[in-house]
């Protein structure tokens, strides 16, 4: 079976910017895989925190050229929040780093060697890498 795909449609200062697709490793880590795949459609309704479980609307709130673009806070909108469609948090899969998940993920724009073992690869960007290089372009060194 084939990995499932995904996708972003991006504005950038409220003007279209373009559409992200990502290949997500369901083989390698399916209840990450899911919970990405979930909030990416929307299909899971409304969660604890009383906001619907959905990456829609939500903004890339950290941005640092040369390293990634972070997102995924459709709670609070600022990095300190969040919520999976398991819950708040659930446990990682693949290493020993335990209870990280949630919402939040990266899109590295170089190679992060020093991230292994501390956050969960699930997926790759297949389309639109020149999308997330020219958000990247209005991001700033602390982010």
């Amino acid at each position: 079976m084939a990995n499932p795909r995904v996708f972003f449609d991006m504005t950038v200062g409220g003007a279209p910017a373009g559409r992200i697709v990502m290949e997500l490793y369901k083989d390698a880590v399916p209840r990450t895989v899911e919970n990405f795949r979930a909030l990416c459609t929307g299909e899971k309704g409304v969660g604890k925190s009383g906001k619907p479980l959905h990456y829609k609307g939500s903004a890339f709130h950290r941005v640092i050229p040369d390293f990634m673009c972070q997102g995924g806070d459709f709670t609070r909108g600022n990095g300190t929040g969040g919520e999976s469609i398991y819950g708040e948090k659930f446990a990682d899969e693949k290493f020993v780093h335990k209870h990280t998940n949630g919402s939040q993920f990266f899109i590295c724009t170089v190679p992060c060697n020093w991230l292994d073992g501390k956050h969960v690869v699930f997926g790759e960007v297949v389309e639109g890498m020149d999308v997330v290089k020219n958000i990247e372009k209005v991001g700033s060194r602390s982010g």
